[in-house]
């Protein structure tokens, strides 16, 4: 006997589905039979939950950026209280999440660079997805006794964002791998 999901549990599947196949292969590369048939659902099912492609990859990247910053927050928490430990925390954290067999590089930069149109939901989610990390790193450079927060904060982001685009092309050994000494030394 197999069990029936509920239409959020089915929603949360195919969002699980299409997050391997998107992030893996490419949204653009992806259809939305395949999505359904790798899900076990019906195409008309799928589209019950999402309207378009476009509503499923909004959903996707929604769902991304969610998990991102539980991750994200996750990662600082390890460094505790102190700021420049909570820094150096999280890029060892990136560190270990660049690794290529759990690392295609950052799903946001794709977004971005499949979807170069800005007023599509799915560019304007990933361009909130990169503000929202700068803003963390100008509240972390904030609680850093720096002469200079902004700057700061501005150094990090692109030291942390630097990694994920190098990683892809260059691998773990490259300059994604000097990410945490970089910062280091910039503390």
């Amino acid at each position: 006997m197999t069990t029936r999901r509920s239409s959020a549990e089915t929603r949360e599947h195919v969002l699980a589905v299409a997050h391997e196949l998107f992030y893996w292969q490419g949204i653009r590369a992806i259809g939305v039979d395949r999505i359904a048939a790798e899900a076990g659902i019906a195409p008309t099912t799928l589209y019950r939950l999402f309207a378009s492609k476009d509503d499923l990859i909004a959903a996707y990247v929604e769902r991304a950026h969610e998990a991102y910053r539980e991750w994200f927050r996750s990662a600082l928490d390890r460094g505790g209280d102190d700021p420049r430990e909570r820094v150096l925390a999280l890029f060892d954290e990136q560190n270990a999440m660049l690794q290529p067999e759990v690392c295609r590089g950052c799903p946001f930069l794709m977004v971005l660079t499949e979807f170069p149109d800005g007023t599509t939901a799915s560019h304007q989610q990933a361009v909130r997805m990169k503000q929202w990390v700068h803003d963390q790193f100008a509240v972390l450079a904030k609680d850093l006794t720096s002469d200079n927060p902004d700057r700061l904060a501005t150094h990090l982001t692109l030291i942390f964002e630097g990694a994920y685009a190098s990683v892809q092309a260059l691998g773990i050994d490259g300059p994604a791998n000097q990410a945490r000494a970089l910062v280091e030394t910039l503390l």
